[in-house]
């Protein structure tokens, strides 16, 4: 799975490397080296804008955003927001299949900014002891950033009387998870599927709803690009955040 992850590319650096063509600069979010289920996070993402739906010609076409969505994605059917806690992540092998993900997977996909992750090696005491959990923090060995393969949706707060209140709306999302391959695949069985930068258009093409061809888009990331090191044990606490959640530590057992 994918629980914490890192993002502290400033807005204006995203929209450079996505070719973003729309984002609000007041909804700028701080960056984070401890990013945790329900915090609003970066998303890219393509649509077609609110005041043009239901248009034809040119003002129909979808323009790249650049949004802060909640992390957690609460389906359309949900009875209430928490439901999101439940779907922070979506595996790659039946995220075509599962109710909660099906519709978003046709219609609805984004990418999720990352400077890396943080998975958790399960460390067995060698005298009977109790067993603890190392972190670790993976990341691109060039320090490039990962486009997290995401999808979004939206949700209908049902306490909210008007359609058109801003607040009856909230748009949430979920990180698609694959196999761990090279160091990720040393410390933890499973992690978030990066996208590399010749297959963003085509996963965030909302006009592009064949499942077949979406799932072939998420073949096994390449190995041999991923550094993990082991970090302190304060990344385990959300409360906790800053540049030296990042830094080395000894080892386990060394």
């Amino acid at each position: 799975m994918c629980g914490r992850y890192v993002s502290t590319r400033s807005p204006e650096d995203l929209v450079r490397h996505f070719g973003v063509t729309r984002w609000r600069p007041e909804e700028a979010l701080e960056p984070s080296w401890n990013v945790a289920p329900t915090d609003d996070v970066w998303a890219v993402l393509e649509r077609v804008p609110r005041e043009a739906r239901g248009r034809d010609g040119d003002a129909a076409r979808p323009f790249r955003e650049l949004l802060p969505l909640r992390w957690g994605l609460v389906p359309s059917w949900a009875k209430d927001v928490r439901t999101g806690a439940r779907f922070i992540n979506a595996r790659v092998e039946t995220v075509h299949e599962k109710p909660a993900f099906r519709r978003a997977f046709v219609k609805r996909r984004c990418l999720l900014p990352a400077d890396g992750f943080y998975e958790w090696q399960r460390i067995e005491a060698g005298d009977g002891g109790r067993t603890r959990k190392q972190p670790y923090f993976i990341h691109p060995e060039d320090d490039g950033v990962m486009a997290l393969a995401g999808l979004y949706e939206y949700w209908r707060d049902p306490e909210v009387e008007r359609d058109d209140d801003p607040a009856a709306w909230l748009t949430t999302c979920t990180i698609i998870t694959t196999e761990a391959t090279d160091a990720a695949g040393r410390v933890h069985p499973r992690m978030p599927l990066a996208l590399s930068p010749d297959r963003y258009d085509d996963w965030l093409d909302p006009g592009h709803q064949d499942p077949a061809g979406l799932l072939e888009l998420l073949g096994p990331p390449a190995g041999g690009h991923l550094d993990a090191r082991p970090v302190s044990p304060a990344v385990n606490s959300v409360r906790n955040n800053g540049p030296q959640l990042l830094e080395p530590v000894r080892p386990p057992g060394s």
